[in-house]
């Protein structure tokens, strides 16, 4: 198309009355050039200033109409230039033929001009958006190169992001991203809640059922765990087997992280209600034990180069991990220090002291009341609601 706007037609026809009547009914919307034979017309179409669109006659000496199509969609300047038959040969087979060699439309003589101009127009607009299209997707390959070479200085974001999202919920791998959030491979001392759980019966089930019967549960079970770690923001350190160990405060700090880990795992056994029903009826006899402790603990990367995880070390969860050993199908076992965050918060009631392997002493052990056990009395009430 040149400066001016007006798109060039290319009309090929031996007969100088047929280029002379073509060229008036076109005249006004566009700019028209002309050939009488097949050999000049080429030589126009190949030239630095290409048609935009070509009526081109079928019987012309030397060379048809349906030759001159056929060269001008081998060469790759001109292959998408639309091209119109406008002849006297009017039979299906003639037809058929323009078609088959890249003709986009064709027009039997004697023309009407309405109709001339009609198809020149609808064939152009298709041809301008057609090369649009083109230069959106040359665009595109471009970007895709240049994404392509960011993706590639990226890549050790993107495995942090990867990384990060095996253990985090997706708001805190965001606010960690963003810089809004300690470095979580960087060692460090936190006061931390940890959360561990596990079934019940797990062991006698693995021994009895199928491999497939197996994973199938763990496959349930986890799902549920896992979808209210994240819905409650917690830090997932491990899945091994049927024990899962989840702990907040790190590496965003949250007020009262122990009342958070209750509610979680308040939520967690109303789940796992609905799971073990369902095992039940399936003849395995599970139920879900936690364990919840506070304390201090060392936080960080673990392993080695290539293969490196994220965990917490110390004793605050090895006690939860006691506690949950020791907690019976449907109960929450809590360390001293997480009763004492729950006392404006949860009802607890002491189950005495507990002698846990790898502690020397008793361990002094509540557990989260359920409804059964409530009483009127002040201890039984909730005071506020755990924080969100």
């Amino acid at each position: 198309m040149i400066p001016d706007g007006k798109p060039t037609v290319l009309i090929v026809d031996d007969t100088p009355d047929n280029v002379q009547l073509l060229s008036e009914v076109l005249g006004v919307d566009y700019r028209t050039k002309a050939a009488t034979n097949g050999n000049r017309a080429l030589k126009i179409a190949f030239s630095d200033d290409p048609p935009d669109l070509i009526l081109l006659d079928v019987m012309m000496p030397d060379m048809d109409g349906f030759e001159v199509c056929k060269r001008l969609k081998e060469n790759p300047t001109t292959q998408r230039v639309p091209v119109i038959f406008v002849t006297a040969m009017n039979e299906v087979g003639d037809e058929q033929k323009g078609f088959a060699v890249g003709a986009v439309d064709y027009i039997t003589k004697p023309i009407s001009p309405p109709i001339v101009l009609a198809r020149v127009r609808t064939h152009l607009t298709l041809y301008e958006q057609a090369r649009k299209l083109e230069e959106r997707a040359a665009e595109l390959a471009d970007f895709n190169r240049t994404l392509e070479q960011r993706v590639s200085q990226g890549i050790g974001e993107l495995d942090r992001l990867g990384r990060l999202k095996r253990f985090f919920s997706p708001a805190v791998a965001d606010l960690i991203l963003s810089g809004s959030a300690d470095d979580p491979l960087k060692t460090r001392r936190r006061e931390i809640v940890v959360v561990f759980l596990d079934l019940r019966g797990f062991t006698t089930f693995t021994e009895t059922a199928d491999p497939e019967e197996v994973m199938a549960v763990l496959g349930d079970f986890h799902a549920a765990m896992g979808e209210l770690v994240m819905a409650h923001g917690g830090t997932l350190e491990r899945f091994a087997g049927d024990g899962i160990m989840i702990f907040f405060n790190d590496p965003v700090q949250v007020p009262n992280p122990a009342a958070r880990a209750a509610t979680m795992a308040l939520a967690m056994q109303q789940r796992a209600a609905d799971l073990t029903e369902s095992w039940r009826k399936r003849g395995y006899n599970l139920a879900l034990g936690i364990g919840i402790a506070q304390g201090y603990a060392t936080i960080g990367s673990i392993g080695f180069e290539g293969r490196r995880d994220y965990g917490a070390i110390g004793n605050v969860t090895n006690l939860a991990a006691r506690l949950c050993g020791e907690a019976k199908g449907g109960q929450i076992l809590l360390s001293q220090r997480v009763k004492a965050g729950l006392d404006d918060v949860l009802e607890t009631v002491s189950v005495g002291e507990l002698t846990l392997k790898g502690f020397h002493k008793p361990v002094p052990a509540f557990e989260i009341a359920s409804p059964g056990t409530r009483s009127a009395s002040k201890r039984n009430r909730i005071k506020k609601e755990p924080p969100q």
